[in-house]
């Protein structure tokens, strides 16, 4: 190339800037809208990469600086703001300012030479480009994944604080609703596996995730869920060997503790139930629960057997009664009442507390509920 072709990109690289800039300004109304700061450090890019390709253009033996330090004079922070579409689309900008422009700057017989090499930079800004929102969106994804597992951390120690209020507002949780926690044993394998495995299907239900591994357990905080144990049973092939247990359905994630508490609680007193369901809900382990000390889950065993059979006596007589013969004709034997009487009863008592005496596995929860109301 002549030293004439090169003297001439040198004198127009402002003007080249500005036309770049004014063009960018008319075509595009993302840029428009950004503010004075932002829009400035755009310019700042446009006149780096223009300065850069100068400089290559006129020493093509001497290592020049990367494509990628184009993009140094901006803060990294501006991949927040502008997309890697709209950034190609300045970048290309910039490009069509030059190869406008070549007729007036290239010397004589040295236009296809300088448009070819318009086009080889261009191409090695665009990769530049996807480089550098490559590199932040492992830097944005490194830092999501370290305050997710801060926020599920809080949520396992109930700590809603200030700080958990701006990490949920950080990662988009602020507005979510129906929010449930599942624990379970963490598959074999890296933990980011087993994390990524989660997000993935998660996603493809339609519910937002927080998951983390602790020791060897993972815990997953689903979003906007609706049907607790159907969402559960979709997902529970992802976590490993064992329960899978599911807390109960909470309004938001500030409520998760109860959600975490519960889960966390059956999981740990799942063993005493060897034919628990897999997922099985929290609630279906307030026996086994109490048994292993969760004063919650005693309290709230006690209060669903025994507060709707509180003031009515007869009740409260035939769930008794029939805790200890375990037999329809025994028990209306001991109460001296017709058979369809104890059977209407029973009805009764299952409506009011959920509970079906006839069924053993409730008649041991039912019994155990009596033994705690009376210590």
């Amino acid at each position: 190339m002549s030293t004439s072709t090169g003297q001439r990109l040198e004198r127009s690289a402002d003007q080249l800037s500005a036309a770049a800039i004014a063009r960018l300004d008319e075509s595009y109304e993302w840029y428009r809208g950004l503010p004075a700061d932002e829009r400035s450090w755009v310019g700042l890019v446009a006149q780096a990469g223009i300065g850069a390709f100068i400089s290559w253009y006129r020493a093509p033996d001497r290592t020049p600086s990367l494509p990628v330090d184009v993009f140094a004079a901006a803060p990294r922070e501006l991949t927040r703001s502008i997309a890697l579409q709209q950034t190609l689309q300045m970048v290309r900008t910039a490009i069509d300012v030059v190869e406008e422009h070549v007729p007036q700057l290239a010397a004589a017989g040295e236009q296809q030479q300088l448009r070819e090499a318009v086009l080889i930079y261009s191409r090695d800004i665009a990769f530049a480009a996807a480089h550098v929102y490559a590199q932040a969106a492992e830097v944005r994804g490194a830092w999501d994944a370290r305050l997710e597992a801060l926020v599920v951390d809080a949520v396992l120690r109930a700590e809603a604080d200030d700080d958990l209020s701006s990490r949920v507002a950080a990662l988009g949780w602020h507005d979510v609703r129906g929010v449930v926690v599942i624990a379970g044993a963490a598959p074999h394998g890296p933990g980011t596996d087993a994390l990524d495995a989660l997000r993935r299907n998660a996603t493809h239900k339609g519910v937002t995730t927080l998951a983390s591994v602790h020791r060897n357990l993972l815990i997953a905080i689903l979003g906007g869920v609706e049907d607790s144990l159907a969402v559960a049973t979709a997902l529970q092939h992802l976590w490993g060997e064992g329960p899978v247990v599911v807390g109960p359905r909470v309004p938001h994630l500030y409520a998760a503790g109860r959600s975490a508490r519960a889960a966390l609680s059956g999981y740990r007193a799942a063993a005493a139930w060897p034919d628990a369901p897999r997922p099985c809900a929290a609630s279906e382990l307030l026996p086994e629960r109490a048994l292993a000390g969760d004063t919650r889950a005693r309290r709230s065993l006690v209060d669903k057997v025994t507060r709707p059979v509180r003031d009515r006596p007869e009740l409260r007589d035939t769930v008794a009664a029939y805790l200890e013969c375990g037999a329809l004709e025994a028990t209306s034997r001991t109460l001296y009442v017709h058979p369809n009487t104890v059977r209407y009863r029973l009805g009764r008592i299952a409506e009011l507390t959920g509970y079906d005496l006839t069924d053993p596995r409730d008649a041991f929860t039912v019994r155990l509920a009596l033994a705690l109301s009376r210590l």
